[in-house]
């Protein structure tokens, strides 16, 4: 009769035979296959403890890093009560991606620099001291920061989870929030995330619902589906009539980690709901901006996709 291992077996089994960690598969088995993931891989599909939501007290939501991205578009506590993790969830890659990727998966997955996914150029990213993609073809590469790497952070649903401030456990280390996974990007050298190769992501923990909540998430990409956003956002606004008392607004795709934005929710609190408030909101973003040669259009399609979701979100049909 085979023993579930547990997360501490897991953990060892990196330590020990190298690798990485995984989950879903949809990522390694793309890194794999263009040879720049060679393996061991140590499969965490045996730890069913890492799946399913689970009511917290006070009504908040643990959700375990093996839940995939259908379990989560689907599950109606999740789309009822956090809105905009359900959408982003089920607009996130494809049907059949979403159906094998896990919610811990694409908050720990490799980005998609075309430099470093082919195994004849040398990076930060794979252990090199340079970023090819800098000074070449970086046309899908960062508007905002300052890091050696300019490839975006590719997760949308850390993207989202900013938006509520969500926490993460992490098998024998502290708790953290989502954002701490990141930093602030100048540390994401050699990944793209800060855990180290032997830490298994376990849960992330929602606080509970906010009333009355509007959501909306928008991915700005070059075809119509199954394409990695050029730039996305989701806003959480919550209103009394026509004026704004809460907002959290995202974006992905302009800078090496999911950014939250402050100077957007500053903007927006306490004021009407007006398109032209919405705007001037939305334009705050343009001051983050300092494109590289070829992202010079991100400049505008990041400060149009925000005001996108603004008001999307700010429209009473979008009250959840």
């Amino acid at each position: 009769m085979s023993t579930e291992p547990t997360l501490t077996d897991l953990s060892a089994a990196v330590l020990a035979r190298g690798g990485e960690l995984r989950a879903g598969g949809t990522d390694t088995t793309a890194r794999q296959r263009s040879g720049i993931a060679p393996g061991p891989f140590t499969d965490l599909d045996a730890a069913g403890s890492l799946r399913g939501c689970t009511p917290l007290p006070g009504g908040g939501l643990r959700i375990g890093a093996l839940t995939t991205l259908a379990a989560l578009a689907t599950d109606p506590r999740v789309g009822s009560g956090w809105p905009a993790l359900a959408v982003s969830a089920g607009t996130a890659a494809t049907p059949q991606i979403r159906a094998a990727g896990t919610l811990g998966g694409n908050l720990l997955q490799r980005n998609r620099c075309w430099y470093y996914r082919n195994p004849h150029f040398s990076c930060l990213q794979k252990g090199g001291s340079g970023c090819p993609a800098r000074e070449g073809d970086h046309h899908f590469g960062v508007v905002s920061g300052d890091g050696p790497c300019v490839a975006p952070h590719p997760s949308t649903l850390a993207m989202a989870l900013l938006t509520y401030d969500a926490g993460a456990e992490v098998h024998g280390e502290s708790p953290r929030t989502v954002a701490e996974l990141y930093g602030d990007g100048d540390r994401l050298h050699r990944a793209d995330h800060l855990l180290a190769p032997d830490r298994i992501l376990t849960a992330v923990l929602l606080p509970p619902p906010l009333p009355g909540e509007r959501a909306a998430c928008h991915r700005a990409t070059s075809r119509a589906h199954g394409e990695w956003p050029l730039v996305e956002a989701t806003a959480r606004l919550a209103l009394d009539g026509a004026t704004v008392t809460h907002a959290a607004v995202a974006a992905g795709g302009v800078a090496r980690v999911p950014l939250r934005l402050p100077e957007v929710e500053a903007a927006l609190i306490g004021r009407e709901a007006t398109p032209e408030v919405l705007a001037e909101a939305a334009a705050t973003v343009l001051a983050r901006c300092r494109p590289l040669p070829q992202t010079g259009y991100k400049t505008t399609l990041f400060r149009d996709t925000v005001l996108e979701v603004l008001e999307r979100a700010a429209d009473p049909a979008a009250a959840g």
